[in-house]
């Protein structure tokens, strides 16, 4: 973990394994193999073509992509000319893109395909800094100075390798490799500033506290702009693995079939749609296939305890195990490729119940946790220790401890430098000492073992894994005439849905218009008209919002959030605890219908 930069790690990594396959891709229906000397080429030629085009060492490069090896490769080329990567969600919106751009100081940017480089064209005129665009998947067009990926490659051959070398060797431990934005609750993404210090140290704790061997391969379907997926690229580079590239979300089930991988990570809602699948599947076929299922669930629920607790399993649940296995365990194993060793789970809380299912069935999930703020890796449950319903112990070299009013804090070398052009937000996470003020709730045992127990933060993080800051989904939500207030919820759910209180004046008004017949308010508050109409406003509304921040469900409450009511705070701020308590039975009943 001393390396002096994520290039001079990266650089190694190549020389020694030069012929061993870093990659693979889909491309026409086969997989396509990458070595680590044709992936070290290719970074190394992007990294010779942002010079040529005259990309600065600090500048900021923006990456507008779905995850693809041209992503990978970028990120390690904007490195290597000892530039920052500044990666952007591909589902943002034009206006969301463009203030990232804008925020970062982009001074180039990486599109995949037209979808995404009509985001940028759109904003363009306020795009001041921004010099050049490149596409991955399409032509280039001049007349808007955009750059086919060909074209763009062909510019490194004016540099020459002794001018990359020295760009390169000169990169510290201490330069930014990447600013990663993160929704704050207001709204605002914040830019986390992350060194090359960071991704080496970070890297080297979280392959530490893994179960990883020469051989093993993985499959990569995460969003890159997030950090989580990067850090399993570059744990992966610092131990020479083969990374498969999913071909998309939609393709993942037949990827991991095709390319049986030994370990994987991933948000919650994949296993939870994996989980649902499975028992409703067994559900609807009732008779004889849900009793044997249920039959090897207990078994495999039996085997999973003593493996827990470390006892030794008797010789006759190790047969019944077997035939289990055989039977049904078998047939689940082999949908994830079959080679399994174990996967990860992170970004947001595990169901406990979907991990020891799991378990039950031969597949260890090691829960973790991390923040962008901490390059996405604090903790995690180690493959021979672990507990369920707990994000496990820290990494080497990491130190966890919990403040007076129960809130996480973190100190390690894989805390940011700060939030970019925001030192107050800085001065607000990050104390003196150098730990690092989670927003997270929770409590240690006498293990180390780290238990998430509330959120200090309104910042919601869905099943999928997306940050979501609640009052920008509400002020838009709430933007429409006929709703007064909006109270979105959803976190660690697959979507949001909101309670909705109503401007009873415009309602009413309207009901009058459409000759809505009704006796009191709450009558018409109620009326199934009147939730017609809200269905109606809140699709518009989510017109103006990223797909994972729209929302999906709804329960209109009859009369406002007040002070009196004590649901308002004197300065009107929705008392979240308070109200999701009060109509958690409302809310819920939203999700029973899935």
């Amino acid at each position: 973990m001393n390396e002096q930069s994520v290039y001079h790690l990266f650089r190694d990594v190549c020389e020694k394994n030069s012929d061993k396959i870093a990659f693979r891709y889909k491309k026409d229906d086969r997989w396509i193999e990458v070595t680590w000397r044709e992936h070290q080429e290719t970074c190394k030629s992007i990294s010779k073509s942002l010079m040529a085009l005259g990309v600065q060492k600090g500048d900021k490069v923006n990456i507008l992509s779905q995850t693809r090896l041209e992503w990978i490769q970028c990120d390690f080329g904007i490195i290597g000319a000892g530039a920052t990567t500044v990666g952007i969600y591909p589902t943002l919106l034009p206006d969301e893109a463009a203030y990232i751009i804008n925020h970062s100081d982009g001074v180039l940017i990486f599109v995949e395909n037209d979808e995404q480089l009509q985001k940028v064209l759109t904003e363009r005129d306020k795009l001041k800094q921004l010099k050049h665009i490149v596409i991955f998947d399409g032509s280039g067009k001049a007349d808007n100075g955009v750059m086919s990926w060909q074209e763009f490659l062909q510019k490194g051959s004016a540099i020459s390798d002794e001018e990359f070398e020295e760009r390169a060797n000169n990169i510290q431990r201490d330069d930014l490799a990447a600013i990663v934005y993160t929704s704050g609750t207001t709204g605002v993404p914040k830019g986390a500033m992350l060194t090359h210090g960071n991704f080496v140290f970070t890297s080297w704790s979280a392959a530490e506290s893994l179960y990883l061997k020469p051989e093993f391969e993985t499959l990569l379907f995460l969003p890159l702009a997030h950090v989580f997926a990067r850090l399993i690229v570059h744990f992966c580079m610092r131990n020479a693995l083969t990374i498969n590239i999913a071909e998309s979300i939609e393709k993942v089930a037949d990827n991991l079939k095709e390319t049986r991988p030994h370990f994987f990570a991933s948000v919650p809602r994949i296993y939870e749609k994996v989980y649902e699948k499975i028992t409703q599947g067994v559900e609807d076929a009732g008779g004889l296939k849900a009793r044997l299922f249920n039959w090897a669930l207990g078994v495999g629920y039996q085997v999973s305890e003593l493996k827990q607790k470390k006892q030794s399993i008797p010789g006759g649940l190790v047969f019944k195990y077997k035939l289990a296995t055989r039977l049904v365990f078998g047939k689940i194993q082999a949908a994830l490729g079959g080679r399994i060793v174990w996967t990860v789970s992170g970004a947001a809380p595990l169901n406990v119940d979907v991990a020891k299912f799991f378990h039950a069935c031969g597949i260890l999930i090691l829960e973790g946790i991390g923040m962008t703020e901490n390059t996405s890796f604090t903790n995690v449950n180690r493959y021979d220790n672990y507990k369920f319903g707990t994000v496990g112990p820290p990494g080497p070299e990491i130190e966890q401890k919990i403040a007076p009013d129960g809130e996480i804090l973190f100190r390690g070398k894989n805390v940011m430098k700060g939030y970019y052009k925001n030192p107050e937000a800085t001065k607000e996470t990050i104390d003196k000492d150098g730990w690092l003020y989670t927003g997270d709730v929770g409590e240690i045992d006498e293990d180390g073992f780290l238990r998430i127990t509330d959120r200090k933060k309104d910042l919601i993080i869905t099943a999928g894994g997306k940050n979501i800051a609640p009052q920008h989904v509400e002020k838009i939500i709430a933007s429409s005439r006929y709703i007064s207030q909006c109270m979105a919820y959803g976190d660690r759910k697959k979507y949001l849905v909101a309670l909705i209180t109503l401007d009873q004046e415009q309602v009413e008004a309207w009901a009058t218009e459409q000759g809505v017949q009704y006796n009191s308010w709450e009558e018409l508050a109620q009326h199934p008209k009147v939730r017609e109409l809200i269905a109606r406003e809140i699709e518009e509304q989510n017109k103006h919002l990223a797909s994972f921040e729209t929302i999906k469900k709804f329960f209109i409450v009859s009369r406002d959030f007040s002070i009196e009511g004590g649901e308002l705070t004197p300065t009107l701020k929705v008392k979240r605890k308070l109200v999701t308590e009060r109509f958690r039975k409302e809310l819920e009943a939203l999700y029973e219908a899935d």
